[in-house]
């Protein structure tokens, strides 16, 4: 018979679905054919694959070759096939046994020697390979991202000589040993017990960070709201082992990134420059890859000088952060990346920064105020459960000690508060919805009363409403609150208007 398979996966966003490498010799003139829906960069490698076959020793067959990469509606890209079709048809052509191909699955790009090549995207192929419980063979550059799988039968070889004799049972491949596991907590460079006075903002970024909500500062030039932002990981929960390989899974896809393995368990901290383009906060292109959004996945996106973003490009945001996901839809493909990251925003009242300050220097009309304002559309600001005003510090607080609590007591409360919704609702108190969050934050008639009042004297919206019954829910979850009360809605109330800056 000169029919092989060989079994491979392609990259569609974070996903890693199989592919069948499908090998035919027959007699004819001799030729070879790749069907399957390939692009250009694979339709390449039978030039790779025929040097790498010959530079390795092999007879490449004077016979009529087709390929066909199954299923043919899934388009394939890159090198990454390159390992899996050389295989095909040495097997079909009798150069290496096939019985030991059918447990095994082959990724990685050759090189005109027969050198394996590491590919993009190894990480979330170990993962479909662990759960479809097959060996994976993939190149020596790829070991240490695919290390990250605590699980696993992954072997590495540097070319392809060394996959043939290991499937004749000549040589043993590498083993790749899963990483050894980081300590789940962090000794942070950033402590919160730097920041000098701004006790309502700290207690905010205590909340945001208690209940995954998101906030915005908003205040003059120099009065901490970066440095705020910057001690929010600090405070967060350590990502377990599914969050961090789900990050990792992102990464995996961006070469770009080159330190992500080192950090692999620690809350991403994203903080794009105002000058970034929608593509690249949330990403696409012709070959959509993830953006800024994705890359901030179960961790933190800042968004500094908030008005200076393009309007257009701050409403992409609004979908995410609503799904926790992102589309990106291209005539022959649609993928979606995960986006659910915690949105921290930081902006001056006013394009001096100085609106509402006691000593008059402002000296902004109100029409360039309410443009400056208007960066930062309405249904955004919506989405940003707590808003917080920064004022300027006191010049003797910043010539005194640092006063307060350190990031790690703050933490210990914050991953109480985290116990206790995950052990009651299965979820933090931001992702509640429908009833479930009617359940979970039940008022007394009386003070669901007061709170209908404020809210229609506010003129909030009904999202609004939801999000100060959620914040409201976190701020009694670390006071170790049963049911709310009307101290923890009115705490929540101050969180949401900011009727001193934001012009009507």
């Amino acid at each position: 018979m000169s029919l092989a398979r060989v079994f491979t996966r392609a990259q569609l966003g974070v996903d890693a679905p199989l592919v069948t490498v499908e090998v035919h010799l027959s007699g004819g003139l001799p030729s070879l054919s790749l069907v399957g829906l390939p692009e250009t960069a694979v339709k390449e490698s039978k030039d790779r694959v025929r040097s790498a076959i010959l530079n390795s020793q092999f007879e490449f067959p004077a016979k009529r070759i087709t390929i066909n990469l199954a299923p043919a509606d899934l388009p394939k890209e890159g090198g990454r096939y390159d390992l899996a079709i050389a295989l095909g048809i040495l097997a079909a052509s009798d150069q290496i046994p096939r019985q030991a191909l059918a447990d095994h699955e082959f990724i990685g790009e050759l090189a005109l020697g027969g050198e394996l090549q590491g590919v993009p995207g190894a990480l979330p192929v170990a993962i479909q390979c662990q759960h479809a419980q097959r060996c994976l063979v993939l190149p020596s550059a790829n070991a240490d991202e695919v290390s990250l799988c605590s699980t696993g039968n992954f072997l590495s070889a540097t070319c392809l000589s060394q996959v043939t004799a290991y499937l004749h049972g000549q040589q043993a491949l590498l083993t790749v040993s899963a990483r050894a596991q980081p300590p789940t907590s962090f000794a942070h460079e950033l402590d919160l017990l730097e920041v000098r006075g701004q006790a309502q903002a700290k207690r905010a970024l205590e909340i945001a960070a208690a209940g995954q909500h998101n906030l915005l500062f908003i205040g003059p030039p120099g009065t901490g709201k970066t440095m705020l932002a910057s001690r929010l990981p600090s405070l967060l929960p350590p990502m377990s082992e599914q969050e961090a390989l789900d990050s990792a899974s992102i990464y995996s896809l961006s070469p770009s990134q080159h330190d992500w393995q080192q950090q692999w368990r620690q809350r991403p901290f994203r903080a794009p420059h105002h000058t970034a383009s929608g593509v690249a906060l949330v990403g696409g292109g012709a070959k959509p890859k993830p953006g800024e959004i994705s890359l901030a996945h179960h961790g933190v996106l800042f968004l500094d000088e908030l008005p200076e973003y393009s309007r257009k490009v701050l409403d992409v945001l609004r979908e995410p952060l609503e799904s926790g996901r992102i589309v990106i839809s291209r005539a022959s493909r649609s993928i979606t990346y995960p986006a659910r990251f915690q949105l921290i925003a930081a902006m001056n009242p006013c394009p001096c920064g100085y609106f509402g300050d006691p000593s008059g220097r402002c000296h902004c009309t109100h029409e360039q105020i309410r443009r400056y304002q208007s960066q930062a559309s309405g249904p955004l600001l919506d989405r940003i459960d707590l808003h917080v005003e920064v004022p300027p510090i006191a010049t003797h607080l910043l010539q005194q000690a640092p006063t307060g609590e350190c990031s790690a007591i703050v933490q210990q409360r914050v991953l109480a508060a985290r116990a206790r919704q995950l052990q009651r609702q299965g979820c933090s108190n931001s992702e509640l919805k429908g009833e479930q969050r009617d359940r979970v934050c039940a008022l007394s008639q009386e003070d669901s009363d007061w709170l209908q009042l404020a809210i229609e004297r506010l003129q909030l919206s009904a999202r609004g409403y939801h999000r100060i019954l959620k914040i409201a829910r976190t701020i009694a979850d670390l006071d170790n609150a049963e049911q709310l009360s009307k101290s923890h809605v009115l705490e929540a109330l101050g969180y949401r208007t900011l009727d001193r800056y934001l012009q009507k």
